[in-house]
């Protein structure tokens, strides 16, 4: 039985799903995004995401090879731990967690498997750079009813006599 067992096995021993979310893992740091399963893509949001965090935690020297030590203990790959304290990490600073996004992209015709693509979010340009909506301040969008209907009376007014005014103002100018 495995009661209160929330990790998922993905039908493998331990050290295959290790090399496995490694791997995995490797990819999405390397290509900001990769289309997998969807098991394996929530099963690798949970092995990610702490990595990531640890690039932001860098106060000391000490504590900046230290973080690069434990995160290679989990990548085993020279070149996605330098792009993950190089390139992933300033990016990310600011934001305070939830570093990836998984979209359901529908089932494998041959197994019927359920795929996903899990990306990076900073790194997706379609949805906007949120270092851009954090630099330009947030527009309202919801109004009550109440409050929108005198508004567009109010508006309507002005615009007719505007017009007037200004066929007043040219023959005089002249």
């Amino acid at each position: 039985m495995r009661h209160g067992d929330k990790n998922n096995n993905l039908g493998r021993k331990k050290a295959h799903r290790e090399a496995l979310l490694m791997n995995l893992a490797c990819q999405i740091i390397t290509h900001k995004r990769i289309v997998t399963t969807l098991a394996k893509a929530k099963a690798l949001r949970k092995y990610v995401e702490p990595l990531i965090t640890k690039t932001k935690k860098t106060a000391s020297k000490e504590e900046i090879s230290h973080n690069h030590r434990v995160v290679f203990s989990y990548l085993n790959d020279k070149a996605a731990v330098k792009e993950l304290f190089t390139v992933v990490a300033p990016k990310i600073a600011t934001r305070p967690g939830g570093y990836t996004r998984i979209i359901k992209l529908g089932i494998r015709p041959g197994d019927n498997a359920e795929k996903a693509m899990i990306e990076l979010v900073d790194f997706n340009e379609i949805y906007g750079n949120s270092i851009a909506s954090a630099t330009e301040p947030a527009k309202k969008t919801r109004r009550s009813k109440a409050t929108a209907a005198p508004k567009k009376a109010t508006e309507a007014a002005p615009a007719e006599e505007a017009p007037a005014a200004s066929t007043e103002e040219t023959p005089s100018a002249e």
